[in-house]
């Protein structure tokens, strides 16, 4: 199996994140065409060495990364961000802590 080049690489994982953000329509965004443009227009060409090939490479990687960082921000935004009053009991298993029991029931405790 060949390996990918670095800039086919990129353009899938772009694209694995614009399918995350836009679902199955993700080929009607804007968004889509304009990076799929871009890698059409920047493809490699007989040039030995292409100083804008690059540029146009380190811009997608860093695109890729924005992409990347923003769902993992809004993942974890979501999940530990807060949702009003929570109790003792919440508070605790969401740093993976338990409340200690009263033994010998006191009657307090549930």
């Amino acid at each position: 199996m060949a390996t990918l080049s670095p800039a086919l690489r990129v353009c899938r994982g772009i694209i694995k994140e614009l399918r995350a953000v836009h679902g199955p329509q993700y080929r009607q965004s804007l968004a889509y065409s304009y990076v799929m443009s871009q890698f059409r227009k920047n493809a490699v060409t007989g040039e030995r060495y292409c100083r804008a090939q690059q540029e146009a490479l380190h811009a997608s990687q860093t695109y890729l990364c924005l992409l990347a960082s923003t769902r993992n921000h809004q993942l974890l935004h979501d999940l530990y961000h807060g949702k009003g009053e929570r109790s003792q009991e919440e508070a605790a298993a969401l740093v993976g802590l338990r409340l200690p029991t009263q033994p010998g029931g006191k009657g307090w405790e549930k």
